[in-house]
């Protein structure tokens, strides 16, 4: 019996071999680049971010700053005139940016942090703000709304913190075009995740660093808030020699819970160079209106 039904099993597996009634095949075309990729480890990764944040000590740019505004909350985006701007940056943790209007020159805003605290000057609204890092949106002015160090977080890779971070690599694939096709591929690219520890011992997903397999350069870097949810969305452009250091040229910053994108591309750049500390004060004018952010969600206090 039982050898009956496997005759008849493989007389039905024959029938339909032959027939071809339920196997059909196509063509598929390959999307995978032809670009040689380079292999690394998870530890060559971390000793490369490292080793690039240790090179960098201070900062002083001049840079053209590109903005656009809104997205799919506003239900539109406002690309706004490009401007020229200055930055001073110093680690651990300071950064002054200011923007110039086009032609006139005058200042569109000033704004500096030591990494805790901020102060931007508006002189367009007469306002002079202050407070924590962490108060993002509390007005429907973008100018309000930027941060001297959502400025540096993308600017300057911070190193990976042994004490406080741990980092895991992921492979996944990125969109590129491929040198010898012309055509949009995909690219297998490697991703670093920074596991970050609070002071309450309570572990986070701090950010991701994507780096391209072609030249194991860092393309893109994802910081994202306590809640999980992207907080900034960097890209980094080709790198050139600026002064014997390798440094992106071009540098899209990307809010999109502010819903807000800003351009930077280096006109002139300075690395290493000593920067004076009153080149980081930013004093309230005579008769500008005070604005005070005690904390995230909190009201402003306002005053002369």
């Amino acid at each position: 019996m039982i050898r009956t039904r496997f005759l008849i099993a493989l007389l039905c597996l024959m029938m339909l071999g032959s027939t071809g009634c339920l196997f059909r095949s196509r063509r598929v075309e390959s999307r995978l680049s032809t670009a040689t990729l380079i292999t690394a480890t998870q530890q060559q990764l971390i000793d490369y971010i490292n080793t690039e944040a240790a090179r960098i000590r201070t900062m002083n740019a001049t840079v053209d700053i590109g903005t656009e505004i809104g997205g799919q909350k506003k239900g539109k985006v406002t690309e706004y005139q490009e401007i020229r701007g200055y930055i001073l940056a110093e680690k651990p943790a300071m950064l002054r940016m200011i923007g110039l209007f086009p032609i006139v020159r005058n200042r569109a805003f000033d704004m500096v942090s030591n990494g805790q605290e901020f102060k931007l000057w508006i002189p367009p609204r007469n306002r002079f703000i202050v407070g924590r890092n962490e108060v993002t949106k509390v007005s429907s002015n973008p100018l309000e709304n930027l941060r001297p160090q959502v400025i540096y977080d993308a600017l300057l890779l911070r190193e990976i913190d042994p004490e406080s971070e741990v980092a895991v690599v992921e492979g996944a694939t990125q969109v590129v075009t491929d040198p010898k096709t012309n055509k949009e591929t995909d690219q297998a690219n490697y991703i670093l995740d920074v596991i970050r520890r609070d002071t309450k011992g309570d572990w986070f997903l701090s950010r991701k660093i994507y780096f391209d397999r072609v030249n194991l350069l860092p393309y893109r870097q994802v910081i994202y808030d306590r809640t999980g949810n992207v907080a900034t969305d960097a890209y980094y452009g080709e790198r050139r020699d600026f002064g014997g250091l390798m440094f992106p040229k071009d540098i899209i910053i990307q809010r999109p819970q502010e819903e807000y994108t800003i351009r930077l591309e280096m006109v002139s750049l300075k690395l290493n160079t000593p920067l004076k500390p009153e080149q980081f004060e930013l004093t309230q004018p005579a008769g500008a209106e005070l604005r005070v952010l005690n904390g995230p969600g909190s009201e402003a206090a306002s005053g002369k």
